[in-house]
């Protein structure tokens, strides 16, 4: 048997619909939740995932500030994350993977009780990063990676 010209046609018709998969990144922007004081998307989008950039927990609004006491910033994390799911056209309840900081381990166990409360289940695949001090002095920030859009709308009908 003679396989070259069949490989051939394999390696043409592969290179045929690499050519047709266009990767589409595009960049989240929403006044729902902080805008960006650095060079960064609040998230950006790709094949079917929305990466969200680490949420911090500011009220959004021309004038943000950090929401008061760790309840309440835990609270507003949270929210900004959905915000810029929602932005993104994903939810909560398409989360994959979160990430939360915290600067106080000691914090966890409340900050862990506020996220259950919020989340839901069934709950993402997530990391607890205790660290040092946050920007601004923020009591914890969150970043995720969700499903969005068609992938998550065809996830949704199987």
């Amino acid at each position: 048997m003679h396989y070259g010209a069949e490989t051939a046609r394999i390696g043409d018709l592969l290179q045929y619909v690499y050519s047709m998969v266009i990767l589409l990144i595009e960049h989240i922007l929403t006044e729902k939740a902080p805008v960006p004081r650095g060079h960064y998307a609040q998230a950006t989008t790709a094949n079917g995932f929305v990466f969200v950039s680490g949420q911090l927990p500011f009220v959004p609004g021309d004038n943000p500030v950090l929401a008061e006491g760790l309840d309440a910033q835990v609270r507003q994390a949270l929210s900004n994350l959905r915000e810029v799911l929602l932005a993104a056209g994903s939810d909560i309840g398409m989360l994959l993977s979160v990430q939360v900081y915290v600067p106080d381990i000691a914090t966890w166990p409340r900050v862990n009780e506020i996220y259950r409360e919020f989340i839901g289940d069934p709950a993402p695949a997530r990391t607890v990063v205790p660290c040092g001090q946050l920007h601004y002095d923020a009591q914890v920030e969150i970043s995720a990676i969700a499903l969005c859009g068609n992938a998550a709308a065809k996830d949704a009908d199987s």
